[in-house]
């Protein structure tokens, strides 16, 4: 089975390096004009978070399909850090802590590095079992969603920032049951 991974487009929050995780907000301009001049492959199945920058995306990408919703599928919760960037956070000792940790330590108020890796596999697990039979499943997600999935499942391993990926760029990967072979970066 072919798995596209496509992270959301641009967000004024992105622009400015912002956490973005929980907060619910829109595509920016660029992120829609970024979006309108690039072509990804069609699928068969569509699955989405249900964040309105990953719905936007799905639709502009995806005309006319049916979209299944997946909360699962959402960002990471970034707790104290939601909103906020490295220049609003130098300083904080509770920001500092979560660097020197590699980014392993829990959000202050927030979700874990691991629990929120563990919701996106076990998300992935589930859909590729209820979809698995189609020909083709695209996920229309945000950047950690993606690379918790890939550095659980994608061949050549890598570690998880290794797979990171620019707003409206992805992976396309073939599922073989137990890994994602990586056929195409998009």
């Amino acid at each position: 089975m072919r798995a596209v991974f496509i992270r959301h487009g641009l967000t004024a929050g992105n622009l400015e390096k912002r956490y973005i995780g929980s907060t619910d907000e829109p595509l920016c301009g660029e992120g829609i004009a970024h979006l309108k001049m690039r072509t990804y492959p069609r699928c068969e199945v569509l699955v989405c978070s249900p964040m309105k920058r990953c719905l936007q995306t799905a639709e502009l990408i995806f005309p006319r399909q049916d979209i299944i919703t997946d909360s699962d599928l959402r960002e990471c919760g970034f707790g104290d850090f939601e909103g906020r960037n490295y220049a609003g956070l130098s300083g904080n000792a509770d920001y500092q802590r979560w660097i020197d940790s590699g980014g392993a330590l829990p959000f202050p108020n927030g979700e874990s590095p691991q629990d929120f890796r563990e919701r996106c596999t076990s998300a992935f697990e589930r859909l590729v079992s209820r979809y698995g039979a189609s020909q083709s499943l695209a996920f229309v997600v945000h950047g950690g969603t993606i690379m918790s999935i890939l550095e659980k499942y994608a061949v050549p391993r890598r570690d998880y920032f290794g797979w990171h990926c620019e707003n409206g760029c992805g992976y396309i990967c073939e599922w073989n049951g137990s890994e994602l072979h990586i056929t195409e970066k998009l």
